[in-house]
């Protein structure tokens, strides 16, 4: 298991839950060299198109704060050898129950909680 910060990405958008991971961090979780069943693809980027690693269903994911954590919810590894931080795409934010309140000043909660409650961002954990 790795606890790390995660950046909620929602233009990072996929038909299924995935959490990219830079390399450094896939070789933490043993992903890295890829197993035999990752498969290479082509995804857009803003930057143009790049060439990751997937490997599906591979990891479940908790989001956890100073006084609870989420159900683990079942997700695809996309490796980056580009990225420095773990990003968290719409449907895995969604899965979590992440809602976003505030972009620029990284406020958020938790869907289910109570409607007082206002999160702050986690300090950025950088793997490259």
């Amino acid at each position: 298991m790795v606890e790390t910060a995660a950046l909620v990405k929602t233009g990072f958008e996929t038909e299924k839950p995935q959490l990219l991971i830079p390399l450094r961090l896939a070789k933490e979780l043993e992903l890295w060299p890829p197993p035999p069943e990752a498969e290479l693809v082509e995804l857009g980027t803003a930057a143009g198109p790049v060439r990751n690693y997937v490997i599906y269903n591979a990891l479940e994911v908790s989001a956890t704060t100073g006084d609870r954590a989420t159900e683990p919810v079942a997700c695809d590894a996309v490796i980056s050898h580009i990225e420095a931080e773990a990003l968290i795409n719409d449907k895995l934010g969604e899965a979590l129950k992440i809602v976003i309140l505030a972009i620029g000043s990284g406020k958020w909660k938790f869907a289910d909680d109570p409607p007082n409650i206002m999160r702050n961002t986690e300090t950025p954990q950088y793997w490259a």
